[in-house]
């Protein structure tokens, strides 16, 4: 790294946009020069994720309809007709709150069809059935932060 000089200042003030715009990460490029500064997602969430499964796991085996599933640790992004999440964010099961879901277990789709939506850096984007077919399987609840792959439903 040497030749290469950053003010300090400079990296505070980005990371102070970092937390106060809620972003993961801000990259600033100008001639042959880059600077990056990152942050994870806060250790709190991780925790209460996992701390949430063994609750959901304890669910009753057959839930009422419209009731997401809750056995994900079945279900893998290679699982036949897993839909993965193709980013990371907030899943919403529904367009706004008290609004019908998009859908619900048992539901025939057609592909192309909204099922969910992801919210990332205050965008909302519309998640598409890839195929034709039946939710068989709902593996997240509305609001639940989901990961870049984590399987979401499934649709048969």
């Amino acid at each position: 790294m040497s030749g290469l000089s950053f003010d300090p200042d400079a990296i505070r003030a980005l990371a102070k946009i970092l937390r106060e715009t809620d972003l993961s990460e801000i990259e600033l490029v100008q001639n042959e020069s880059r600077i990056r500064v990152a942050r994870s997602a806060p250790v709190q969430q991780v925790v209460q994720t996992v701390a949430a499964a063994p609750a959901l796991a304890a669910a009753p085996a057959e839930a009422p309809a419209g009731v997401p599933t809750t056995a994900s640790e079945e279900v893998t992004a290679a699982t036949p007709g897993a839909v993965a999440s193709p980013m990371v964010g907030v899943a919403y099961l529904a367009p706004e709150p008290g609004a019908a879901p998009f859908i619900t277990l048992g539901a025939r789709v057609a592909q192309g069809q909204t099922v969910l939506l992801i919210e990332a850096m205050k965008t909302f984007n519309q998640i598409k059935a890839p195929r034709a077919g039946t939710v068989t399987r709902i593996l997240i609840e509305s609001g639940t932060p989901v990961e870049f792959g984590e399987p979401l439903l499934v649709i048969e």
